[in-house]
């Protein structure tokens, strides 16, 4: 019997570089596969069915919903966005490491559809580099740059929902780091009882 994979997510606010630690992670180590989401918006050019997402209609999507088929979902900018529970989940039982990039909301609902998924909160060494960061994008008003702010303050108070918090000072730092606790909680006992079984049931 093979060990599970883990289904790991990185979450934290925006601003705090979640999408370029995200894919830094999958460089520094190919082994541990990415998610791929359902959407009900149209393909891009160059987008792949089952590469890039799967593309759903509405009706289908909301069928989808109704047969419990996600762990998370979400609606961003009229379109849906969710990730489906069998392909994921078929992944981890084959002792794939699956990593997601997510919002906190999201991050909520994968831990309650998967209790032993591996939650990491990510943030800045502090509010004036993720101040700078979100100013640097340019897409920021006064107003919407002091709302992210607080955002992520409150986000930042649920710490307590998370497993482990990362800094992001420097990008590949960070990776390493979450590759580190990828290692270590592969280390843990609970994902190695089908290693220890076997052992058990061996002669000497």
């Amino acid at each position: 019997m093979k060990n599970k994979g883990l289904l790991v997510v990185i979450s934290g606010p925006s601003g705090a570089g979640k999408g370029t630690v995200y894919q830094k992670v999958l460089q520094l180590n190919p082994k541990i596969l990415s998610s791929v989401s359902v959407t009900t918006r149209a393909p891009r050019a160059g987008e792949k069915e089952g590469v890039h997402y799967y593309f759903k209609s509405l009706a289908e999507y909301q069928q989808m919903i109704a047969d419990g088929a996600f762990l998370e979902t979400a609606s961003v900018y009229s379109n849906y966005y969710g990730t489906p529970k069998s392909a994921v989940l078929d992944r981890i039982d084959k002792g794939c490491d699956v990593l997601f990039e997510i919002d906190i909301h999201g991050a909520r609902q994968i831990k309650s559809q998967y209790k032993d998924s591996v939650l990491i909160f990510l943030m800045t060494p502090d509010f004036k580099t993720l101040k700078k960061r979100l100013s640097e994008r340019g897409t920021e008003t006064e107003s919407s740059l002091k709302n992210r702010l607080g955002s992520a303050k409150n986000e930042l108070a649920q710490y307590g929902e998370f497993d482990y918090y990362v800094t992001n000072d420097i990008a590949e730092q960070a990776a390493k780091d979450i590759i580190t606790i990828i290692n270590a909680e592969k280390l843990r006992v609970k994902f190695n009882k089908p290693t220890i079984k076997n052992l058990l049931e061996q002669d000497f």
